[in-house]
């Protein structure tokens, strides 16, 4: 079924529509990209159909089943499939044999992430330890109200302003030498989030977004 909309851009195929492919799938949507998701099971597309621009009952270890759906003409395919090992491995395998130029996959383990790899997904991801990662820090009084790990040791956090810091214009600050951070954005009350300038003023009460090594981040988020 498809949704009576236009979409400019990429499309995307999401194979395998459970909790974590359906919330992809639909936010995808949301932002305006074409959808086409994928599922065996036929009552899970039933469910999510409307919601998404195509949705397709389908086998996707079966190349010739991946062939009618026409995925190697989507720019990305996602493998969602976390049930069975055996299923994500063989359908990501095709995909490569089909030539999909960009292929994310979804994996438990870190060993599934490795094999994945090795196999030819271009992108890996583990959205369970990536999120209990994310949650560590944001927990245990480390001030931190959010954590978004860019690679490993660079993370960029939303934190409180730390009285040091307020009512200095940034550019005479000394943030960066003193605690090994940028502030990259700045929030004033009920405000939305603007781009932080050597000009900008912290006041009491702000939130900001800084960039840096873990350890600067969250030591500075700690002064708050």
């Amino acid at each position: 079924m498809a949704r009576k909309q236009t979409y400019d851009g990429d499309r995307v195929a999401v194979l395998g529509l459970g909790r974590f492919g359906a919330s992809l799938a639909a936010e995808l949507v949301e932002q305006g990209t074409e959808v086409l998701g994928v599922d065996s099971n036929r009552a899970l597309v039933q469910q999510y159909a409307e919601q998404l621009t195509h949705a397709a009952v389908a086998d996707t270890s079966d190349l010739e089943a991946l062939r009618q759906l026409g995925l190697s003409a989507f720019e990305h395919v996602v493998v969602a499939i976390g049930d069975s090992l055996e299923a994500s491995i063989l359908t990501t395998s095709l995909l490569v044999d089909l030539g999909v130029r960009d292929i994310w996959a979804k994996a438990n383990t870190e060993q599934q992430s490795r094999i994945l790899q090795r196999i030819g997904a271009h992108n890996v991801v583990l959205p369970e330890q990536e999120m209990g990662v994310r949650v560590a820090h944001l927990v245990g009084g480390r001030r931190l109200l959010d954590y978004v790990e860019f690679e490993e040791g660079y993370v960029m956090g939303k934190t409180r302003a730390p009285r040091e810091v307020i009512g200095v214009r940034l550019g005479e600050s000394g943030i960066r030498a003193r605690y090994g951070v940028t502030v990259v954005a700045i929030k004033h009350g009920d405000g939305e989030f603007l781009h932080a300038g050597l000009d900008s003023v912290i006041a009491e009460g702000d939130l900001l977004i800084v960039a840096g090594r873990e350890e600067s981040v969250e030591d500075f988020a700690g002064l708050s």
